[in-house]
Formats: structure tokens, C-alpha cells, sequence
């Protein structure tokens, strides 16, 4: 117990330019090629850092591409509608990220004449933009000595210098920052932000790190101490809810019903079916539909989808409304707050994962 308090307070004094210089020439050593890479221009680096915000970069890439393709400058997303950025969106999940996305650009475009922030006090004030983002901005595009702090500098962070200290706590990150803010490069801070990260994400991995390969292991406190699964320390104070879902597939000739999310829902502005909840481990209640002859089939298939604080368990049934009948579907629909659209018009809607999910199954 001694020897590992005193290694731990000798990895205190590890050699902050040693440490950074390690870093970069690894990271020099095994460049990763991605779009954004190289680039000053703040809008794209912005946009890559939104879109990879709990966001793996394999699956993060392609909407990359398609924003930059789509919206080439900050002008072209504050001008488009949210309708449009959210089915972009589609997919990717955690769908605030879409609408602060869109209200930034918006911010940048018609507040500031499409001219970003350049240091890391007034990135922070834009929509959407926390610690992380703005001093990667800051960093990457003007050359800001600010640490950024992510999972992977977090998980390096804590292996090396042997902090158990909750890395989701306030303390926690104020410790993690002023030790990042003390390690960065003052000659290249965008590129060693980078380094960090990759460092993390490619060799300091969550599980089964390459350590035998690493620059780091003569000096890192849990390589020594076999403590390498155990940091970083979070505690999940997070309690996920299970909820049971029936949602309605209600079809009428070539016209669908669906349902807009209203504003502070899990899935805000995006578009799924009607909807009846199970509560108390009671029956769904179901749906007060307008007419009496209706053809109803429930689909087999159930479906789980995991939210931050939800577990969602979902089913679905599908009503085929008579034509004759479409009149009072409608003027149902339109009392109940739900949309009657066009089939053809069915994939231009934002929809969350879950129902393009089913729909796929379902050859739609």
C-alpha cells in the first residue's frame, strides 16, 4: 500500500513536456487520415465535433460528408429547416445535438455575418458548444493552448497519473482539466489535442489496451499496478426507466398516420406513429379510432431500444382504414394533433431509429 501511495505521488511529477512529446510522436507515427484533419476552417471542424459527440468516428463519417455536402457553409445550414437537418439526422441519435447544430449555425450566421468566435470564452456562449467543443475549435482552428477533455483523455489521464477520482463528478473535471490544461503542447495545441484523442481512441482503449506496444508504460501508474479496467472511475448515478410502447400503424388507401413529437419530448420535432403507453404493468389502452370497420394486424417482431435514461420496448399493430372512411380519419387525425401524409412523402420525414428500424423490417 505504501509503494503504490508513493508511485502515485511520483506520477505527479512526471515530466509535463516528456509526457506531451511522447504523445505527438506516437501520434505522428500512426497518422489516421479523416476529413477534417489538417483543416483551420472552424466550420468544419465544428460541425465534426458536434457529430462525434458520443458518436463512434466510423459511424460519425458519412454525416460528416452528407452535412458538408448538403450544407458546404455555416450559411447554407442556418438557412435550412429544421425539418430538413433533423432527417439528415436520422440515425445518429441524441437528436438535441441536431436542433442546438441548427440554432448555432443560425447564431453564427444572421447574429455574427458568419464569423465563428475565435477564442475559447466566446465559443462557449454559442448554443451547444460545452467545454470540449470550444476548446477544440479554439485549439484546431486559432491555436488556443486550451485542452480539450474527452472520454479518451479522461481514460489516458487517469491510467497514467493514477486518478481515481469520479471522472462524471464536478471534481473530477476540474482536476482532469487543469492537469490537461498543464500537459498541452504551448508550441502545437491543436495537435496535440488531436494526438491525446487518438492516443485515446485507438491505443488506450476501454478494453484490452495494447500496453506492451505503449510509449507511455514505463511512467503509466496502472500498467504497474494492474489497475489498467479499473480507470477511469465513473459512477453511473444514472437510473434508466423501462417503458412499454404500442405504436399504430394506421393506414388509409395511400395515406398514413403519423405523429409530430412536440417540443421537450425524447424525440422533439421528429415524426413517429400513434402511440399507447403500458403504466403499472397494465394492458395498453389503446387507440379511440372514429370509425368501426377496421382490419387490425399486430406484427410478431418486438423491438428494444436504449436511450440515456430510457429503455424502450416497443411493439406495433397495423390498422388498414376503409377509403370510404378517410373524411372522418382525417378530421380525426387533425383533432388528435396527428398527420395524415402521403406514402410517397413517407421518407422525407425525420424519423428516430426505432420506427426506421421497423420500417426497414417491413420493406418500406
Amino acid at each position: 500500500m505504501c509503494q503504490v501511495i508513493l508511485d502515485r505521488m511520483n506520477s505527479k511529477s512526471i515530466d509535463n513536456q516528456a509526457f506531451s512529446k511522447s504523445i505527438l510522436n506516437w501520434y505522428r507515427a500512426n497518422p489516421r487520415e479523416l476529413p477534417w484533419r489538417g483543416t483551420q476552417d472552424p466550420y468544419k471542424i465544428w460541425l465534426s465535433e458536434i457529430i462525434l459527440q458520443q458518436t463512434r468516428v466510423a459511424q460519425g463519417l458519412p454525416y460528416y460528408y452528407n452535412f458538408v455536402n448538403q450544407y458546404p457553409t455555416v450559411q447554407d445550414l442556418a438557412e435550412a429547416s429544421e425539418e430538413e437537418v433533423l432527417r439528415l439526422w436520422q440515425g445518429l441519435g441524441y437528436y438535441s445535438r441536431a436542433r442546438n447544430l441548427h440554432f448555432c449555425a443560425k447564431q453564427i450566421w444572421f447574429e455574427r455575418g458568419g464569423a465563428f468566435p475565435e477564442t475559447y470564452g466566446e465559443l462557449i456562449q454559442l448554443k451547444g458548444v460545452g467545454s470540449y467543443t470550444a476548446a477544440a475549435i479554439a485549439s484546431f482552428a486559432f491555436g488556443e493552448q486550451k485542452a480539450v477533455v474527452d472520454g479518451n483523455v479522461f481514460r489516458v489521464l487517469a491510467r497514467v497519473f493514477g486518478i481515481e477520482t469520479d471522472i462524471a463528478s464536478g471534481k473530477g473535471k476540474r482536476e482532469f482539466q487543469e492537469l490537461a490544461d498543464r500537459l498541452i503542447s504551448s508550441d502545437e495545441p491543436g495537435e496535440y489535442n488531436q494526438a491525446i484523442m487518438d492516443f485515446g481512441a485507438r491505443l488506450c482503449v476501454p478494453i484490452k489496451p495494447d500496453c506492451e506496444s505503449c510509449p507511455l508504460k514505463s511512467t503509466c501508474f496502472a500498467y504497474k499496478h494492474q489497475l489498467v479496467d479499473s480507470l477511469p472511475v465513473k459512477i453511473n448515478k444514472t437510473k434508466v426507466k423501462d417503458r412499454h410502447l404500442h405504436y399504430y400503424v394506421i393506414r388509409c388507401g395511400k395515406s398514413w398516420v403519423w405523429k409530430r413529437r412536440n417540443a421537450g419530448d425524447i424525440w422533439e420535432g421528429l415524426f413517429d406513429f400513434p402511440m399507447a403507453e403500458k403504466v403499472n404493468q397494465e394492458e395498453h389502452q389503446g387507440l379511440d379510432l372514429p370509425v368501426e370497420s377496421q382490419e387490425v394486424r399486430k406484427f410478431p417482431k418486438k423491438y428494444r431500444h436504449i436511450l440515456s435514461h430510457q429503455r424502450l420496448h416497443a411493439e406495433f399493430s397495423e390498422i388498414e382504414i376503409d377509403v370510404k372512411n378517410q373524411e372522418k380519419l382525417e378530421k380525426w387525425a387533425s383533432e388528435e394533433g396527428f398527420l395524415m401524409v402521403e406514402e410517397e412523402r413517407i421518407e422525407e420525414l425525420a424519423k428516430p431509429k426505432l420506427i426506421v428500424n421497423f420500417l426497414n423490417d417491413q420493406g418500406f
